[in-house]
């Protein structure tokens, strides 16, 4: 397949199903940014192998699907199948996903000997030194803890979680709460008559000084928060 086409497969009972695809439609198709197929196919064509130009069979098709709808076949491909990515898609997707190991690791490990977190550029520029090839399929958090172990020997990491007590303004309350949940786990809290707010938050430690500023920020410096 060219960069202007490309493949998306599945294998059902040993058999093995293909449509043709324009790479940019069927990757926000499969993202779930659009529902329209119509723009996605090149050829409303199911294949056994496509780069042969073999159609797969009807009544293969049925076994395989229930039905033999061209259409309603190269939706259950791309939604479930496997789908081959351009040059491009896939660099862009790495490149996404060690921007987001990076963000990961700066949020979740500290330097223990500080107590702080290690700034992005720092964990980027230790990064390029142990070569860790990123898998753009793999979830963020696995592949985070496998980059802290081959980052220790370079840069100090330690993943640590810290509880911080907090009390919220009743006038920021109900609008900051959201924003306090998105940082770690909530243990314990509590509303109160005036419609303030406080409560026991768990989070990593390298996310402390982030949330004291967009909390800070939000409450307009009103928010108490103290490590406990």
């Amino acid at each position: 397949m060219s960069e202007r086409h490309t493949i998306a497969r599945t294998n059902l009972d040993g058999e093995n199903f293909e449509v043709i695809v324009k790479p940019e439609p069927a990757f926000s198709y499969r993202s779930g940014k659009t529902t329209s197929i119509s723009g996605v196919l090149v050829a409303e064509t199911i294949f056994s192998d496509a780069s042969k130009g073999m159609k797969a069979s009807e009544e293969k098709m049925r076994k395989a699907f229930g039905t033999s709808d061209n259409l309603k076949i190269a939706e259950q491909i791309l939604k479930k199948g496997t789908l081959q990515l351009t040059t491009e898609q896939r660099r862009r997707m790495i490149e996404e996903k060690r921007k987001q190991i990076v963000d990961f690791i700066s949020r979740n490990a500290v330097d223990p000997r500080t107590k702080l977190p290690h700034p992005p550029t720092r964990i980027e520029q230790a990064m390029g030194q142990i070569h860790y090839s990123i898998d753009p399929f793999r979830g963020v958090e696995e592949q985070s803890n496998e980059v802290i172990k081959l980052l220790r020997p370079i840069i100090p990491l330690t993943m640590e979680k810290i509880t911080v007590v907090i009390q919220i303004p009743a006038q920021y309350a109900a609008r900051v709460y959201g924003l306090a949940k998105g940082f770690g786990t909530i243990k314990k809290e509590e509303w109160r008559p005036d419609g303030s707010w406080s409560g026991f938050l768990e989070m990593p430690s390298g996310s402390y000084a982030s949330f004291l500023d967009k909390l800070g920020g939000a409450t307009k410096g009103t928010l108490e928060a103290k490590v406990v």
